[in-house]
């Protein structure tokens, strides 16, 4: 047995061997120690090697599921041997062979997924910094290729898709700027091999060549591709006739989101790696799995293409126009994940479940198709089409698999009574069985006279006639001892012995065919593949749409116009995250970019909504670009084809890079890419060094976005010097986010309005936070002093700048902020109008 075990494993020496032994998988050596580390499972020894015990450790076949979940996201690939020779004739150790290797890119079973998530399997080729991208999502059968020009692209791509596992060739090394993240897997250099590739590629898909697909020329995406066909044929095992197209992604069909931005705004996965107070979280309110991935598909791959943007905003008019979005949720509510399902006929394995879930999506197809509202020249016509219901492979599923069926074929029971007459056959005589039993046992009875003789059957003996000790003197000669008990002897007849053979052979007999009728089952439903796939991907549209529709109504979300016009104008705009978490009402805000106004200078006071104000503005915009309504009164949208965000601090220590080396390193991105049709998000830019430095780069950087990129910025400051801007350039101007002081607190108004802010309220806001009274006071007494100094050193010379203009004394405030007008007599308040007007009349 371990011989046998070690050559199989010699085979799959860099992953797990789950080694099938009776109702375990068993794991040994190095395997079975690193097992029980990973899934805290007992380590235990069998048998000898070299005069020491080898290390054993192992989980049951039927919860097998679990732990190989538990691995993979632990970034641990599993083969899987099974037995595949026959026991009963088996000369020595039962033949075994793995059947299948699973790893964290290639899954396909439902217990290993995440419902809501794509599982992505991506390979990477790169040359002087060009690089060739494939990504597969083998339980869905989308398959894709593009060419990339420098690492910030495919850091991008990497950030947008999260594949769970990236091939890599083993000569080259993985790209540096994906950097030690769990799934890399290496390969031999000759899986890149070009014409290799494109073999398997054209072999895939019975082609000559790929120019139908337009990357004939892409060599370093073909040779991406290849190579990850080549992965999942050897993990496989098998035929994947669901693999049907290659899709060919360009940069210019989606608005670009680089890394740092997506992470910035919180698209799927908010700043804490949680999944809460997303964007996700707002609109996904889907109600089958497939229709949440394609929804985050949306969200992180908005388009620049307009008439794709449209057809979107169309189908969600109709949708609202006579609430039809609500019945036909109702109708997807509770369909099974077909997707997948087709996916896993495709592999052949899927499981009677998968069988009777598809029936059941299948059935509703009529119904979804019938409740669109009239889909005629309307962008809901393709969607009708695709739904088109298919009632040959409905009705061949309930003919064949009983309702409710086991979960797995192994035992039996899953083909419907009357599909299959040579079936029905051999279930009738394991049926009539105990109709038999019962009248031998009524014979022998009254044949022997034992009143007490019993006619039984246990899978280990099979069939026996059972009697007491105190009877045994009288059964027959004819009677053969099977089995001694401490008070009963079991017996053997002729009869009985032919009768046991037949029923035996007969449930034998009826599971091979039952079997045999599954798998043509699943040739069958091969055969409708196509078909198959498009109508679940017509219910995943449906249900992201019904969704969106339905996000649209309860959070009072209006559609946005597009125009060929450059500017982003919004009004009453909301935050579509920070509105749904607040206790109090959220205070919309405008927000006017144009030809003649294309950069904001934002300056308020920290924790006055400048972040929050800006990441609306962007995610707005993605919203309208993925084809939803958005949160505002109303929203118009010129031509957008980035959107960049540079907002908080973070360092990367692991990379060697400060703070301050982290925001120039995304600044310099900005400025580096950005055009006059990208939405640029900036956020304190310089704050990582001193005041001089940091004040000259934002200044700088500023001029630059407006005077030569002339993008549509939003950059938010504490430096007021900035506010100065719009003197140089007249497309720049102030706004600010208001707020109020009163008894040396601040209250935050968060409305956004013309011109600069005036003061900074640093010293308010960390009164806020806690700081203790006192060393708010000694605050308040050097900020005194440093705002003396200022007024006297000339800027250059090395003073401190200060970060807004000091007002001048003024008596008259200064009066009025220290009355009380609830303690002033008739007398007293007559007698202050006139000191207040002599005091007017000294003012300047």
């Amino acid at each position: 047995m371990m011989q046998q075990f070690l050559r199989i494993k010699a085979e799959h020496p860099d992953i797990l061997l789950f080694y099938r032994m009776g109702d375990f998988y068993e794991l040994f050596y190095d395997d079975a120690r690193r097992a029980a580390r990973l899934l805290d499972i007992t380590l235990t020894a069998r048998g000898q090697s070299a005069g020491e015990p080898i290390p054993m450790a192992g989980v049951p076949y039927h919860s097998a599921d679990n732990y190989l979940a538990r691995l993979v996201r632990l970034g641990e690939s599993v083969a899987i041997c099974e037995q595949v020779g026959d026991p009963a004739t088996a000369k020595g150790p039962v033949e075994r062979r793995v059947t299948r290797i699973v790893t964290p890119g290639t899954l396909t079973e439902d217990a290993l997924l995440p419902e809501r998530q794509s599982n992505l399997l991506a390979a990477v080729v790169s040359t002087e910094g060009h690089h060739g991208l494939a990504v597969l999502e083998l339980s869905g059968g989308r398959f894709s290729v593009q060419e990339l020009q420098g690492d910030g692209a495919l850091a991008a791509e990497i950030e947008r898709l999260r594949p769970a596992e990236i091939l890599y060739d083993e000569d080259q090394g993985a790209p540096a700027i994906l950097g030690d993240r769990a799934g890399l897997t290496r390969r031999a250099p000759w899986h890149f091999e070009i014409e290799t590739c494109r073999r398997l590629l054209n072999a895939q898909f019975g082609t000559r060549d790929l120019s139908g697909f337009g990357c004939e020329a892409m060599e370093l995406a073909i040779r991406a591709a290849g190579s990850l066909l080549q992965y999942v044929s050897d993990t496989q095992r098998a035929a994947m006739p669901h693999i049907r197209a290659l899709k060919v992604e360009r940069q210019d069909e989606a608005v670009i989101i680089d890394a740092a931005s997506r992470r910035n705004l919180e698209l799927e996965r908010n700043l804490g790696g949680g999944q809460e107070h997303t964007l996700a979280w707002v609109l996904d309110s889907t109600v089958t799995a497939m229709g949440s991935r394609m929804l985050r598909r949306w969200i992180n791959r908005p388009l620049r293409d307009r008439s794709v943007i449209r057809q979107r905003h169309d189908a969600l008019d109709l949708l609202l126009a006579r609430r039809d979005f609500e019945p036909l949720r109702e109708l997807l509510r509770g369909i099974a994940d077909l997707e997948r399902i087709v996916a896993r006929i495709a592999l052949r394995s899927a499981r009677p479940r998968d069988l009777e879930g598809l029936r059941l999506g299948l059935e509703r197809l009529p119904h979804m198709q019938a409740g669109l509202p009239a889909a005629e020249d309307t962008p809901l016509a393709d969607l009708a089409e695709r739904l088109q219901p298919q009632p040959a492979t409905a009705h061949h599923l309930r003919e064949a698999i009983i309702d409710n069926p086991p979960t797995v074929l192994r035992d039996g029971g899953v083909i419907a009574n009357g599909f299959d007459a040579e079936l029905d056959e051999l279930r009738g005589l394991s049926r009539n069985a105990d109709g038999y039993l019962l009248e031998l046992e009524s014979r022998e009875r009254e044949a022997t006279g034992i009143a007490n003789l019993k006619v039984n059957y246990n899978r280990v003996h099979g069939f026996y006639i059972e009697v007491s000790k105190a009877n045994a003197a009288a059964v027959p000669e004819r009677y053969i001892r099977r089995q001694t008990l401490k008070g009963a002897e079991r017996y053997i007849t002729p009869e009985l012995k032919a009768f046991e053979d037949k029923v035996l052979s007969a449930r034998e007999r009826a599971l091979a065919r039952e079997k045999a009728l599954y798998e043509l089952l699943l040739d069958s439903l091969n055969e409708v593949l196509e078909p198959l796939q498009r109508a679940a991907g017509a219910v995943a549209e449906l249900d992201t749409l019904c969704a969106l529709a339905e996000r649209s109504e309860s959070l009072n979300y209006v559609r946005p116009g597009l125009t060929d016009e450059p500017g982003i104008v919004i009004e009453e705009g909301r935050h579509p995250v920070v509105e749904r978490v607040l206790s109090t009402s959220f205070v919309p805000n405008d927000s006017r970019l144009s030809d003649d106004r294309r950069m904001l200078i934002v300056t308020g006071p920290n924790m006055g909504g400048k972040s929050t104000y800006m990441r609306q503005v962007a995610l707005i915009t993605l919203l309208a670009c993925m084809g939803s309504h958005v949160p505002a009164k109303r929203a118009t949208l010129g031509p957008v084809d980035r959107i960049f965000t540079r907002i908080g601090a973070s360092d990367d220590l692991a990379g060697g890079r400060s703070t301050f080396m982290v925001e120039m390193t995304e600044t310099a991105n900005i400025l580096n890419n950005a055009t006059d049709q990208s939405l640029v998000l900036l956020d304190e830019i310089g704050r990582g060094t001193s005041t001089f430095d940091g004040l000259s780069l934002a200044w700088a950087s500023a001029a630059w976005l407006a005077r030569r990129l002339r993008s549509f910025t939003l950059f938010a400051t504490h430096y007021f010097e900035m506010t100065s801007l719009p003197e140089q350039f007249p497309a720049v101007a102030n706004v600010h986010l208001d707020a109020v002081e009163h008894d040396d607190r601040i209250v935050f108004l968060h409305a956004l309005k013309d011109g600069p802010a005036n003061q900074s309220y640093g010293l308010q806001v960390a009164a806020l936070a806690g700081i203790p009274g006192e060393v708010i006071a000694s605050a308040r007494e050097k900020l005194a002093r440093l705002e003396q100094d200022n007024r006297a050193v000339a800027p250059g010379t090395g003073g401190q700048l200060a970060l807004f203009n000091t007002p001048a004394p003024d008596p008259l405030r200064d009066r009025l902020r220290d009355l009380d007008p609830d303690e002033l007599t008739p007398r007293q308040a007559l007698e202050l109008m006139y000191a207040l007007r002599t005091l007017a009349d000294k003012q300047p």
